[in-house]
């Protein structure tokens, strides 16, 4: 049993390392929500709450509007 139980702590380690290695280097986001993203010139913060391994809510700061907003009042002027 100790042998099994050691596995399935390798195995998590080895997870929780891959997790870790991946939000350290932004890779947190889908391919298409990045061109989604990148497409809308969005400047923003987006913030994901997860809990047992399922997203509970998510969200954003509207950055993205307010930009335009400005650029659009600077068009005006």
């Amino acid at each position: 049993m100790a042998l099994i139980e050691g596995q399935c702590y390798d195995e998590e380690e080895k997870s929780f390392v891959e997790f870790r290695r991946k939000v350290r280097s932004a890779e947190v986001l889908s391919a298409a929500i990045e061109r989604l993203l990148r497409g809308l010139h969005f400047t923003g913060r987006l913030s994901v709450v997860v809990q047992n391994g399922q997203v509970l809510k998510s969200g954003y700061e509207e950055g993205y509007f307010r930009e335009m907003g400005s650029d659009l009042n600077a068009r005006l002027q």
